[in-house]
């Protein structure tokens, strides 16, 4: 671990995680710690050491020009504290590539870390491709394998198995530790995934809220997110094929949902808007 300088005592900190790589289709996790950091003015406190831990021949340093100096920049995962959340607990982000070797010793030095700066509550986010449509809102779900984190915050337990990432693998460390563990996964339709996906970062970043009861500044997520559901549009109108595709995923989302428009979806819903709307007075017109 590269530290940068003492972490002061943190309150209650959350830890909010996420990687390039496999486990985010289209950078919707590493966009939705971007924007955290951003909102947040976060601080990078530490880094862990790339030599450790990158194939530089597959995640390749680069070279920039800072103030007319060219310097390399290496390949790396950074953490940040954030203390100006606008809510009673600070936040750990952790930002970085997925390693290509030594999953085992990038854990332990994470979670050591996170032990070290008291966090709480430790959460993973991720994105994947899947049969959505790009019209709808992104489905997000939080998991997680503890039945009191379960309770706690209205996750659900995973059933899957398979392939995983570090995403996964720092999820299960974490709650063998007996750290409260969360992870949330954004569905990215897979006919949309070849490029950034703000909606799919706009989801996980309202799945956040919905957890801990916050307000998170959007910024100009949400028009990028309308931008974007515009471009797949015009994408989708002009492959008769695709349009057919797309009309037959909405019909079949549209029917799995209608046992969620219930009285607890939409109080929970309603009172989002309360509390965005008690940080962010309408003007007038």
């Amino acid at each position: 671990m590269l530290e940068f300088e003492d972490v002061a005592p943190l309150h209650d900190p959350i830890l909010i995680a996420a990687f390039e790589g496999w486990n985010d289709a289209g950078e919707a996790a590493s966009a939705a710690i971007e924007h955290l950091a951003d909102v947040w003015q976060a601080e990078a406190v530490a880094a862990l050491d790339p030599e450790d831990y990158y194939d530089f021949q597959v995640n390749r340093p680069k070279v920039v020009l800072d103030d007319g100096q060219r310097r390399v920049i290496w390949p790396t995962t950074r953490l940040l504290v954030a203390r100006d959340t606008g809510f009673d607990r600070d936040v750990v982000l952790v930002e970085g590539i997925e390693p290509s070797t030594r999953w085992r010793a990038f854990t332990i030095e994470l979670l050591e870390f996170a032990e070290r700066v008291g966090v709480s509550t430790f959460v993973t986010l991720g994105a994947l491709l899947a049969d959505v449509p790009h019209t709808r809102p992104i489905p997000v779900t939080a998991t997680s394998d503890s039945v009191d984190v379960i309770h706690r915050y209205d996750a659900e337990s995973s059933s899957y198995e398979g392939l995983t990432g570090i995403v996964g693998v720092l999820s299960d460390a974490a709650g063998r530790t007996g750290l409260p563990a969360l992870s949330c996964w954004a569905a990215v339709p897979h006919y949309a995934g070849g490029s950034p996906s703000p909606k799919a970062t706009l989801g996980l970043i309202g799945k956040l809220e919905s957890l801990f009861g916050i307000t998170i500044p959007l910024g100009d997520l949400p028009e990028t997110a309308r931008a974007w559901e515009r471009g797949v549009n015009e994408l989708a109108e002009s492959d008769d094929e695709v349009a057919e595709y797309v009309q037959s995923l909405e019909e079949a989302t549209d029917t799995a949902d209608l046992p969620e428009a219930s009285g607890a979806a939409i109080a929970q819903e309603f009172e989002k808007y309360l509390r965005r709307l008690g940080d962010d007075p309408p003007t007038a017109r």
